[in-house]
């Protein structure tokens, strides 16, 4: 079912699919059909996804979402700051979780294979049921690159790296979170040519917020790359959009973005401005249709731009950035 899901999943397969997974966690999912009902909607009658219900991700910080009754193989965590409360997912299969991931990656960057995989993780490293530590982790093994790994605090050793990784002309990742990757920048400065940037978001309090375009703008001067990539995920889904510049994120073909209006939860439209609902096909063990607290815009094409957060929300820890 799930190579299935991840390698042959047509366009056009993608709302059959979708409308089924619904119906197969209403019946399944004693939390989400509460809030189903409570909506008054007949499962029956959803011919479209602007008429499924999402389900506010504010729910994993207080319930369980779990669709059918398991006892999961890990729970991923947020990283929210002291004193939030935490949002929690339950996972049923990480192998499902890991099949996205990495289908992802090979989708929007080639065999990993080909990559020398470098993780600026610092707090997030420490906690061990980080959704993006596992996804990190994971990638680097896969690389099979020998100087591929995690990285600290240690500025002096990854800048050598690089600077090794480069003249060998070595495709080479860097994925860090932005408080991370800044650090780094504000002290050493590169001219890397073989090296993709990817900023994860984080800033979790540590200093003044930066517009997304100030803080690309600042690593790629001192970096020395044209683009810094992004990755946007949260510990409530199983699946991530990826941007490769701009902001612009594209979704894998197993997730979709739609947009709600602010003042009409249940006005949904496809593209356009409000707030981010997702369809994550990835999430068939607890909730696949999620309404988020993030604000942007969907463009006719699908891809998106993320422009904060809606006001008097909670700040998730990996999206302190506005645009």
């Amino acid at each position: 079912m799930h190579l299935e899901l991840f390698n042959n999943l047509n366009a056009s397969d993608f709302i059959p699919r979708a409308l089924d997974l619904f119906r197969f966690q209403y019946e399944h999912n004693p939390l989400y059909r509460r809030y189903t009902d409570t909506l008054g909607v007949n499962p029956a009658g959803v011919a479209r996804l602007e008429e499924i219900p999402f389900l506010p991700v504010s729910f994993f910080k207080t319930d369980a979402v779990k669709t059918t009754d398991f006892v999961p193989e890990t729970v991923f965590t947020s990283s929210g700051t002291t004193g939030m409360v935490s949002s929690r997912h339950e996972i049923k299969d990480l192998d499902l979780y890991r099949q996205s991931f990495r289908t992802a990656f090979t989708h929007f960057y080639g065999t990993v294979t080909d990559w020398c995989v470098i993780g600026l993780l610092p707090s997030y490293l420490e906690r061990s049921s980080s959704s993006l530590v596992v996804m990190v982790d994971d990638l680097i093994k896969g690389s099979g690159h020998a100087q591929s790994g995690f990285y600290l605090y240690e500025h002096e050793t990854l800048y050598r790296v690089l600077q090794q990784l480069e003249a060998k002309g070595q495709k080479t990742l860097l994925i860090g979170v932005t408080f991370g990757l800044l650090d780094f920048a504000e002290n050493y400065s590169l001219s890397l040519r073989n090296t993709v940037i990817m900023e994860t978001g984080g800033m979790k309090g540590r200093r003044r917020e930066l517009t997304r375009p100030e803080l690309h703008a600042f690593l790629a001067s001192r970096l020395g790359v044209d683009a810094i990539h992004a990755e946007y995920g949260m510990t409530e889904l199983l699946s991530q959009a990826y941007s490769a510049g701009q902001g612009l994120f594209t979704c894998p073909p197993w997730m979709r973005m739609l947009v709600r209006a602010e003042d009409d939860p249940l006005e949904v439209r496809p593209e356009g401005e409000g707030i981010f609902n997702i369809i994550d096909l990835a999430n068939q063990w607890s909730c696949a249709f999620l309404a988020t607290d993030d604000v942007g815009r969907i463009r006719p094409d699908g891809r998106f731009e993320v422009a904060g957060r809606v006001d008097n929300s909670d700040i998730r820890g990996c999206s302190l950035l506005v645009a």
